[in-house]
């Protein structure tokens, strides 16, 4: 790992502190590590942006992420959406319909907050996790910002598997058939293959909880919002690595 200049005495320690202020399930506070390693308040802050800064370019983008897939003989990925609470302030925004919002409010989760698209392995194991949307954008919006040249290009392959919020996402996207309008049935067949993929799909739910249950940050976001998307992107490099995934 790179070699960081030298800092104030007791930094090093606060160094570690900070992660795991970050993204580590313990009761520290930037304050609180500021004030036992005889820093300040404001340069506990900085190292703590630093150490998310350095942890989230280390995660893959997706589309090594995919690749890493197919070589190892995954029949799937899954793809998903997530709203992550945030606590800042209301930022105001002209909507499509010449209305002002709030920027981060997302009437679907009913918070403030960012919405991330993670892809994970048919286990639920995340593998890859975009960059963050303001909590209003859909999922459908915010997947084809960030992920659909690189799922389209896997599709031959490795088909992703999605629920119905990403109808027309595009080639290699499977959703579930929706039910016709009226008195009609679906067909036995097509009600066999929706249960099929939903169950599936269901076991992605488990790579949110591998980040934002073991990572107590990401129940909660009290940074920016903007900052969602670095703190995601860190904390499943630090999962890769809690699992073995990386080394």
């Amino acid at each position: 790992m790179a070699r960081y200049p030298a800092r104030e005495p007791g930094a090093d320690l606060l160094w570690a502190g900070c992660a795991g202020c970050a993204v580590v399930p313990r009761p520290h506070h930037p304050g609180a590590l500021a004030r036992d390693h005889g820093i300040s308040r404001a340069t506990a802050y900085r190292y703590l942006d630093e150490v998310i800064a350095v942890l989230a370019e280390q995660a893959p983008d997706l589309a090594e992420a995919l690749e890493r897939a197919k070589d190892e003989g995954l029949s799937h990925v899954i793809l998903d959406g997530k709203v992550i609470p945030a606590g800042r302030c209301k930022e105001p925004t002209v909507s499509v319909k010449g209305e002002v919002i709030d920027l981060w409010y997302s009437g679907k989760a009913h918070t403030h907050g960012g919405n991330i698209q993670p892809v994970l392995a048919p286990g639920g194991f995340p593998l890859w996790v975009s960059d963050v949307e303001p909590g209003p954008v859909h999922d459908l919006t915010a997947a084809r910002i960030h992920a659909p040249p690189a799922l389209y290009r896997a599709a031959a392959d490795l088909p992703t598997l999605a629920d119905l919020g990403y109808d027309g996402a595009g080639i290699g996207i499977l959703i579930p058939v929706k039910q016709p309008t009226g008195a009609q049935d679906l067909a036995i067949n097509t009600r066999t293959r929706n249960a099929i993929q939903r169950s599936l799909r269901c076991l992605g739910e488990r790579g949110f909880a591998l980040l934002n249950q073991r990572w107590r940050t990401l129940q909660h976001i009290t940074a920016s919002p903007s900052k969602i998307g670095d703190i995601a992107r860190a904390a499943l490099v630090l999962t890769h690595f809690e699992h073995g995934y990386i080394t």
